[in-house]
């Protein structure tokens, strides 16, 4: 048979390259065929939308158009998180079944996303219809000797995911605390290892499993519906920063040790935390920037320029002048998109810019200084059109 390789030892590399589909994110270069598999933690639906929370979805959504840029088709999956205690708590306020009022919830979240031209995913899993799923991937991790059964609840050993976390165990048990992870909950063998089956317990909901009525643990929820979903692996992570620890590394250690596959995710996008007043923006703290409220008065590419213009990891301080400042420059980038000129020869660079780690900022001052179809390219390109 004739050798048919000698164009490929002709081609010249730069045109090779140029062919090849990649992105770039926190250092880790993910080469891409025409998919993307991409799992994005979403929301536990008990309350309004606010800007912290829509920060993670925008930059997702411009991560998944960014791609589509560059010719690779994104496949996401952000769950809904319906069965967690703080939802139940919620739930028990309003005197509603805990699923009924997560389902209203979720519908004014969706709301919110649409407003913010965040586009519909392709799938929305929610948990509570991922028991089975669950109870089997604690049977898997029981079954490699990564989880063991005690007084009915099943446990991770979590000591390797603390270890690849680079925490010290004061730290580890801070935050585990923190995010609901019970510490000091007499039934483990450390205090570092986490429900992955909870026994049952009045106020909240319970499936009947091998070790007894239950609910399934917070890490191990996402860990069934991605793994469910996608497979062993997936091509990029996202979620809010503050989610790095416990929840991404239990979940990441879960699913690594029930299919013995590494890494779990090729690359990480950990969203930056939005604060106000110096205080990371939650609930909790009553310093709540809720999404409704910001559309009341500002365009929502106004509010998408804000989130987007800086980088992803960044943690950033939000007030009414840092979306005003927003507002000029969309105003800005629209002039720019505004001039008859039709000139292509910027979208090679705007697209290694956007590839290369979500470079945003740089790609509208390239949009702006060129103008015309560079201009509507980037517009298009962050949803701001």
């Amino acid at each position: 048979m004739t050798n048919t390789g000698s164009m490929n030892e002709t081609q010249p590399r730069a045109e090779i390259a140029d062919l090849a589909a990649a992105v770039t994110l926190g250092g880790h270069r993910v080469a891409l065929l025409d998919r993307a598999r991409i799992y994005s933690c979403g929301i536990t639906p008990y309350d309004v939308t606010h800007l912290g929370h829509a920060a993670t979805f925008v930059w997702v959504d411009v991560l998944a158009r960014t791609l589509r840029f560059l010719g690779v088709e994104p496949e996401i999956c952000r769950n809904i998180t319906d069965v967690d205690d703080v939802l139940d708590e919620a739930a028990g306020r309003a005197h509603e079944p805990y699923d009924s009022f997560a389902a209203v919830q979720q519908y004014y979240f969706d709301q919110d996303m649409a407003a913010l031209n965040v586009r519909a995913v392709e799938h929305q899993p929610r948990a509570h219809r991922y028991v089975d799923q669950v109870i089997r991937l604690a049977a898997g991790l029981l079954a490699t000797g990564g989880a063991y059964v005690r007084q009915g609840s099943v446990y991770f050993r979590g000591e390797p995911a603390v270890r690849r976390s680079g925490l010290d165990s004061s730290q580890a048990l801070r935050l585990a605390a923190e995010y609901g992870g019970r510490p000091d909950d007499a039934a483990k063998d450390d205090p570092q290892d986490v429900a992955v089956w909870q026994a049952a317990e009045p106020g909240h909901p319970a499936w009947q499993s091998p070790w007894g009525q239950g609910r399934p643990g917070w890490h191990v929820e996402c860990a069934a519906m991605a793994l469910s979903i996608f497979g062993a692996s997936v091509d990029v992570h996202a979620g809010g920063a503050d989610l790095r620890f416990p929840h991404h590394a239990y979940h990441a250690a879960m699913a690594e040790t029930f299919t013995a596959v590494h890494p779990y995710a090729r690359a990480w996008l950990h969203v930056g935390t939005v604060r106000i007043g110096g205080e990371k923006m939650a609930k909790s703290a009553g310093n709540l920037v809720l999404v409704r409220d910001l559309l009341k008065n500002q365009p929502a590419a106004a509010v998408r320029l804000m989130i987007l213009d800086r980088p992803w990891t960044d943690d950033w301080e939000y007030s009414p002048a840092t979306l005003d400042r927003a507002g000029k420059r969309l105003e800005e980038l629209y002039r720019a998109a505004g001039r008859p000129t039709t000139a292509t020869a910027a979208l090679p660079e705007i697209g290694r810019l956007l590839a290369t780690d979500l470079d945003v900022t740089a790609a509208v001052d390239v949009a702006v200084a060129e103008g015309g179809a560079a201009a509507r390219a980037v517009a298009t390109a962050l949803g701001l059109s």
